[in-house]
């Protein structure tokens, strides 16, 4: 077996939701999700032509693949999807939770309806999503929550977008607790900066800078992460639960 065919055993046929499904990490997921032979439902916030390339993209790799309309920060938006998921696939074995805006701001500037719109976000979307699937998820399931290595280090100028993310980690420690008597994984992949979502923002200069930073000499690409989140939905990774798995090149 090839360390690929190793990485996304066991995920042929599988049931798979992406939310924030058509840029960056989340259609990197889905793309390869479905290279991989699983059915995949990917959730986006607003049509057009990103929603659109990854539909027929979806459809060139096989049937059975969807791209839904909801807006995951409000109940209705995650129930829709919900509902989607149980007449389409009746089920699912692996939710990834993928939706999240960054955020800068100095603490005296940062409002309060700034800080609650990276929480609806960034930890909110991720609740309800759950919450709506959760008579949905399989035994031995796995949820993956893309979170950010700044959870972990901080960021200056950012305490709303470091603080929703690592409200990420807590939030997956206490699920998979809580969800691990039915088989249930829950997970956190935490990317540093990755192109084209942040990356391809920034002046070279500080592109330079930061790639500089990294033990591996580059920015990430969404494909770097998405192989992470296989290999948490995989049989390779049965027994991990609870973790977080640091996706930054070793900054």
């Amino acid at each position: 077996m090839s360390a690929q065919d190793a990485v996304t055993s066991g995920l042929a046929g599988k049931r798979v939701l992406v939310t924030g499904g058509t840029r960056g990490i989340g259609r990197a997921t889905a793309v390869a999700f479905a290279r991989s032979g699983a059915r995949v439902v990917a959730g986006h916030s607003r049509d057009g032509e990103a929603a659109e390339s990854l539909a027929r993209e979806l459809a060139e790799l096989g049937p059975g693949h969807l791209t839904v309309r909801a807006d995951v920060t409000t109940a209705d938006g995650a129930k829709k999807l919900a509902e989607v998921c149980q007449e389409q696939l009746g089920g699912l074995d692996a939710l990834v939770n993928n939706v999240g805006i960054d955020g800068h701001a100095k603490l005296g500037d940062l409002d309060a309806a700034e800080w609650q719109r990276l929480f609806d976000h960034n930890v909110t979307s991720a609740y309800l999503v759950t919450q709506a699937v959760l008579e949905l998820l399989e035994e031995g399931a796995s949820i993956v929550n893309i979170g950010s290595s700044v959870a972990l280090r901080g960021r200056p100028f950012s305490a709303h977008y470091s603080a929703s993310k690592a409200a990420l980690v807590g939030f997956g420690r206490a699920l998979c607790k809580e969800l691990g008597p039915r088989g249930i994984r829950v997970n956190t992949v935490s990317p540093g900066v990755t192109e084209p979502e942040t990356g391809g923002e920034l002046p070279p200069q500080l592109r330079e800078r930061i790639a500089a930073m990294t033990a591996l000499g580059r920015l990430g690409r969404p494909e770097d992460v998405a192989g992470a989140v296989l290999f948490l939905a995989g049989d390779a990774s049965r027994y991990v639960s609870g973790a977080t798995i640091t996706v930054d090149g070793g900054i």
